[in-house]
């Protein structure tokens, strides 16, 4: 499903800048029935609209190699993909599996049993990892390699009820 919105977005970015182009190419034919004042403003437009192609276009694109969507780019660690299934419940987390390997890349298919949930994976300063979301009846694919041992910390992103707050759980990390 990723892959498919990656490659919609491209095609509806492309039709966005042969739109920008159509119009800036069929604007400068009325250009003489412009005042002075208004030319000027005109070729102010263009060197502001053009300036903010060259600065946004190729940022815009470089963005685009840093999404998460390739599963091949995601197992780039040594050995085999270790894969997880979890899942949130009011209020707890249920993982098949607790302890991976540092650089060894690891999928977690997370889905819910009851209500949405955030699924958020923390270090040991309580910075933000990675993170998906965890819905009922559907299965989201989260790949991260961790790159450092530790404990890290699952938390719930998202307010499910009474007990939110408690709705953690934890995974090792070490050399194997």
């Amino acid at each position: 499903m990723q892959p498919i919105a990656w490659q919609i977005s491209l095609v509806l970015m492309a039709l966005v800048a042969f739109g920008f182009a159509f119009v800036a190419i069929n604007s400068g034919r009325r250009q003489e029935d412009y005042s002075p004042l208004q030319k000027s403003a005109y070729r102010l437009r263009s060197r502001l609209f053009w300036g903010l192609v060259l600065v946004f276009g190729p940022a815009m694109i470089y963005t685009l190699f840093e999404l998460p969507y390739d599963a091949a780019r995601a197992n780039t660690g040594a050995g085999p993909v270790q894969v997880v299934d979890a899942t949130g419940y009011q209020w707890r987390w249920e993982l098949s599996q607790d302890q991976f390997a540092v650089g060894q890349p690891v999928e977690f298919r997370v889905t819910s049993a009851d209500v949405n949930h955030g699924f958020g994976i923390y270090d040991a300063n309580l910075h933000l990892v990675a993170q998906t979301q965890a819905m009922p009846g559907y299965t989201n694919t989260l790949r991260h390699t961790f790159s450092e041992e530790g404990t890290y910390k699952i938390l719930c992103m998202e307010y499910c009820g009474l007990a939110h707050h408690n709705m953690l759980t934890e995974i090792r990390v070490g050399a194997q």
